[in-house]
């Protein structure tokens, strides 16, 4: 009886406490939570604030820049830079019209709340007919410079004035605008102030009444509580039964721990060896993967699990080297019957005794992966190997190709050039100065004659190096290359530069796209049958794009990796020289609708 009658008391007591110190915490609680939400909405307002009063600054600025555009257009004469400050005009008007709406009516994208108070909208509303009388004007000039961009300055004099007699007085409405959000949000802050003030006073009075009606009396039911805690001279007994079962429940636990130790043998590859290598524990599965019946018949952990010396070398070192350290990688071994095995195992040093040092050694068998890691390399370089010989083949038709091109300019100079000087030396020879007719006749002969070698020894160096492309860049280079090309052969092969690109490049990058250019002409001139050949020239600030476009008879793009003959290495060519400056090519075509190849080479440091 008296045993339960004190436990009731304190089951009593403690629940009265408890319930005082959850009021009390409670309490507390509440007003910081109260204070924080109010702190809270009004650093949401303190920072929609600080983001209108940064957008209306900047409307004076956008204010200001739109002025100062259209006062340009009255020193501006050149139709190009008249152009560019439409575009600005247009620009900055669309980014000062958005911001002034938004600062009105709000805007999720600029973060603007839209809750103006009754006088800043008053302030709007004085200052709206000097935006319209601006906003206007200026619409007024983009239409028309739109319409005709070299309208003579004086057609837009009157919206430009409109602009700038508008300006001053639209700068001070915003000045006075700015001014009144900056005077809200500082009243703001004192409310703020005041608040937290508020706040603090509260807090300090629900902490004194806490002490006054919950702490003082708790602390003194305490101290009357505290002569019945003898009563704890009972539990002590039950506390020695307590350890008891916590004995009990420590040998249990010391049994499952062998029984895990016991599946951790079987399971992993588990050893305990000495930093020399000396076996002291191995496991069942080292024991049964190895074919290991006693591991006293091996002196050493390294003898156990390879036959071979380089590998029994290599696992000594590793011991040797870890015995204070942990590692983990991977090891090859080889059983007795000479299968090789793949672990990925770890080193653990420990100190099981004072100056005594044990490795503990665990790994998985990883032989199937590894295995299969290796195939995938032996694969790897395989295709390496297979892709280096496909160059080497390249690389022999490029020489090839060298060396005909060679033949051919040196058969030119000898059967064209090398026979007209024969015939030239001849004729000037037979020449008698004392037949006058006669010798007038052959004179004529040697003139037509000289004027056919002049234009052979042009056309020769021009297939070799145009003098164009070395003193002038890449487009004269090309515009020389399609006239010389129509006249030789008589096609139609016309150069388009679309956007007057002039810059230079590096010789070799103007090299290559000059002979891939004339490669791609001379295949639309050989294997397409093209009558017209169109060169289009563009390009932008990072990229410098050449299309070459023919009428010809096409051909099917799913063969053309497999077309034989020139046309094929052809674009062989063409794709190691692009690959080679680092731009990229396209080629599309159909049978009977001509063939399009495509240059793309990035304008960079490198190349220019």
């Amino acid at each position: 009886m008296p045993k339960t009658a004190g436990n009731s008391l304190d089951q009593h007591t403690f629940k009265k406490l408890s319930r005082l110190y959850i009021i009390a915490l409670s309490a507390i609680a509440l007003s910081v939570l109260i204070s924080q939400i109010l702190i809270h909405q009004f650093l949401e307002d303190q920072e929609s604030d600080s983001t209108v009063v940064n957008i209306a600054g900047r409307q004076r600025m956008l204010s200001q820049k739109l002025t100062k555009e259209t006062l340009q257009l009255l020193i501006v004469e050149d139709p190009a830079e008249k152009s560019q400050l439409k575009e600005n005009i247009q620009s900055t008007l669309e980014r000062w019209r958005f911001s002034h709406y938004s600062l009105i009516e709000g805007s999720d994208s600029l973060g603007l709340p839209g809750n103006n108070s009754a006088k800043i909208r008053e302030m709007f509303g004085e200052i709206q007919p000097y935006f319209e009388e601006m906003e206007i004007a200026s619409e007024a000039i983009i239409v028309q410079l739109e319409q005709d961009p070299t309208m003579p300055v004086s057609e837009l004099r009157d919206e430009i004035v409109k602009v700038k007699s508008n300006e001053a007085a639209f700068l001070e409405g915003m000045d006075r605008i700015v001014n009144q959000y900056e005077h809200e949000a500082s009243e703001k802050v004192v409310r703020l102030g005041n608040l937290e003030l508020f706040i603090m006073v509260l807090t300090l009075l629900i902490l004194l009444c806490e002490f006054l009606f919950i702490f003082w009396p708790a602390a003194k039911g305490v101290r009357n509580t505290i002569h019945k805690l003898l009563i704890a001279e009972g539990n002590a007994k039950k506390m020695a039964h307590d350890a008891d079962l916590l004995s009990q429940a420590k040998e249990k636990s010391v049994k499952e721990l062998r029984v895990l130790n016991q599946a951790m043998n079987q399971t992993l590859l588990f050893a305990r060896v000495t930093p020399d290598g000396d076996i002291i524990q191995l496991g069942e599965k080292f024991s049964r993967l190895f074919k290991i019946r006693k591991f006293s018949d091996y002196s050493k952990f390294q003898d156990l699990l390879s036959g071979n010396e380089e590998e029994k070398k290599n696992i000594e070192n590793l011991l040797e080297e870890n015995a204070r350290k942990s590692w983990q990688g991977e090891v090859k071994a080889t059983t007795s019957e000479g299968a090789d095995i793949w672990m990925e195992m770890s080193l653990i040093p420990f100190n099981p005794a004072q100056d005594k040092w044990e490795i503990l050694v665990i790994a998985i068998d990883i032989t199937s992966r590894k295995e299969a890691q290796l195939e995938i390399e032996r694969l790897t370089q395989k295709s390496f190997e297979e892709k280096m010989n496909q160059q080497k083949l390249i690389s022999s038709k490029i020489i090839e190709n060298q060396e005909n091109e060679q033949n051919r300019i040196a058969k030119d100079i000898h059967d064209g050039i090398g026979q007209m000087l024969t015939g030239l030396n001849f004729n000037l020879e037979s020449i008698d100065v004392n037949n006058t007719e006669k010798a007038a006749q052959k004179i004529e002969n040697l003139k037509e004659l000289t004027a056919s070698i002049i234009k052979g020894v042009r056309t020769a160096t021009f297939n070799l190096m145009p003098p164009e492309l070395s003193d002038h860049g890449i487009i004269p280079a090309l515009t020389k290359l399609t006239r010389e090309l129509g006249k030789l052969t008589g096609k139609n092969i016309l150069l388009y530069d679309k956007t007057g690109f002039n810059e230079r490049m590096n010789s070799l990058t103007e090299i290559n796209i000059y002979r891939i250019t004339q490669e791609a002409i001379n295949n639309a001139i050989k294997y397409a049958d093209s009558t017209h050949i169109i060169v289009t020239v563009s390009h932008s600030s990072s990229i410098l794009s050449i299309t070459i476009d023919d009428n010809g008879k096409g051909f099917d793009m799913k063969n053309a990796k497999t077309r034989k003959g020139d046309g094929g290495m052809g674009m062989t060519f063409m794709r190691e020289r692009i690959k080679y400056i680092n731009g990229r090519l396209f080629i599309n075509s159909e049978p009977g609708k001509g063939t399009r190849v495509t240059l793309n080479i990035p304008l960079n440091k490198d190349n220019t």
